[in-house]
């Protein structure tokens, strides 16, 4: 491609070259989204699978600790979503499209590539990971619950059947053409996060029910505590993501996409609050400390509820890992035609992302209790990309006055978020460690 002999119009300092890849990378290709796609991709990308393990989160707290840590993380995390929102165009004719650029922007061209992108890509690989363990163990469930007495078939093959969903959907060109997944998943993790609390519900408090500490020791009933705070960081997920929904926004001077993004956020976390309270506070006021990590398996009858609400929680995170992986195929596509100067083609899209699904079906099938992970990793690298690095980012950036109400939010911000990434990868690890004790390959 020649580059344009043109002056650059209305601030846009591109070559036609850099206008010509930006129009084919997945994330800036379409810019045509409406404010209500904004809603259902963070319900998508927040209210994960994830939102049926926090009655065992719950379990592994106790009521009033559990409580208080459901709500702060909410606020917490609304605040933080709002600042990332805000901060999408702080400059003036120019748009940070993606999680990378704009910490590049507030810590320096290299500083802000390795602050950011490790993390990012741990965070995005792994929940990829996690939702093809959970597409396939909610595909092993619903054949258990339809045919009991079937022949039992390995859950490598699930996830098999899973990833073979993704091997075609991966090939939607960008966020606006996956927006009916999204859609329906949305929608999915609505009605299973309802059928969660209402089927508890109407079983009624058994007499024998116990709100104690599961654990048997002090020592262990510590660990689940901090393995309980990753599985609650695990829950809002959504930043990660969240510049990259709000580039597909358009704007204008007059109309910044902050205004139509921060509409459908807050529509989402209402969503969300829908979703998450009534699941955590029910499951566990039901089933107390013998719930399981899934409260779907908890539940069991009625069978045919227990069936929908498993596929339904499939067709969520068929959803959920599109938007996930679409984030990857945006960094490994900028990458490789950026840097390696690769030319954009069908052959290069295709060869990427058919590789990247049939890597996390590959560790999805080898490490199956990877779901059991979500502590490890919601502590180790979602604490800092979603409770504290946008606060420290706008410390930067806006340079607050010290000791006002914004610069003391933002540190109590950023120390929760720390002893959260700190506390909470020990009980990720301690069960890493338990789980692959007894483990076999390929079972």
């Amino acid at each position: 491609m020649a580059y344009s002999e043109e002056p650059p119009q209305t601030g846009d300092q591109r070559t036609a070259e850099e206008k010509a890849i930006d129009d084919w990378l997945p994330i800036t290709s379409d810019r045509s989204a409406k404010w209500w796609y904004s809603t259902f991709h963070n319900v998508t990308a927040m209210v994960g699978a994830g939102v049926l393990s926090l009655p065992y989160a719950m379990s592994n707290m106790g009521w009033g600790p559990g409580v208080v840590i459901l709500i702060i993380s909410w606020l917490i995390t609304l605040y933080t979503l709002w600042q990332m929102v805000e901060m999408h165009e702080m400059v003036p004719g120019k748009r940070f499209d993606r999680y990378h650029e704009l910490g590049q922007h507030a810590f320096g061209e290299k500083l802000g590539l390795y602050i950011v992108v490790p993390q990012q890509i741990v965070v995005e690989v792994s929940t990829c990971i996690v939702y093809m363990v959970t597409g396939g163990r909610s595909l092993k469930k619903f054949h258990e619950t339809v045919c009991p007495d079937c022949k039992e078939i390995k859950l490598t093959y699930f996830i098999m059947i899973f990833s073979s969903i993704h091997f075609v959907l991966s090939h939607l060109p960008n966020f606006n053409s996956i927006s009916i997944v999204s859609l329906a998943a949305a929608v999915m993790s609505l009605s299973y996060s309802t059928i969660a609390w209402t089927a508890s519900l109407s079983k009624g408090v058994p007499k024998d029910v116990d709100y104690g500490m599961r654990g048997s020791s002090p020592q262990a009933n510590t660990f689940n505590f901090f393995n309980a705070l990753g599985d609650v960081a695990f829950a809002y997920a959504g930043h990660n993501v969240v510049l990259e929904i709000q580039a597909t926004i358009p704007s204008t001077p007059e109309n910044p996409s902050k205004k139509p993004m921060w509409k459908g956020v807050v529509f989402a976390y209402l969503v969300v609050a829908i979703c998450y309270f009534p699941v955590a506070l029910c499951g566990y006021y039901i089933f107390g400390n013998k719930v399981d990590d899934n409260i779907l398996v908890t539940l069991e009858k009625p069978t045919w509820l227990i069936a929908a609400a498993n596929m339904m929680v499939l067709v969520h995170v068929i959803g959920s890992y599109q938007i996930y992986a679409m984030a990857v195929f945006d960094m490994l596509e900028t990458y490789l035609v950026k840097q390696k100067k690769f030319k954009p083609s069908f052959v290069l899209r295709f060869t990427t992302r058919t590789a990247y699904v049939a890597f996390t079906m590959f560790i999805a099938m080898t490490f199956p209790f990877f779901g059991g992970l979500m502590g490890f990793f919601g502590g180790l690298a979602l604490a800092p990309t979603t409770y504290f690095l946008p606060c420290i980012m706008w410390l930067v950036i806006k340079k607050p006055k010290m000791f006002s109400i914004t610069w003391i939010l933002n540190w109590i911000c950023i120390a929760a978020g720390v002893a959260l990434m700190i506390l909470s990868p020990i009980g990720g690890l301690r069960n890493i460690i338990i789980s692959a004790k007894n483990y076999r390959f390929y079972q």
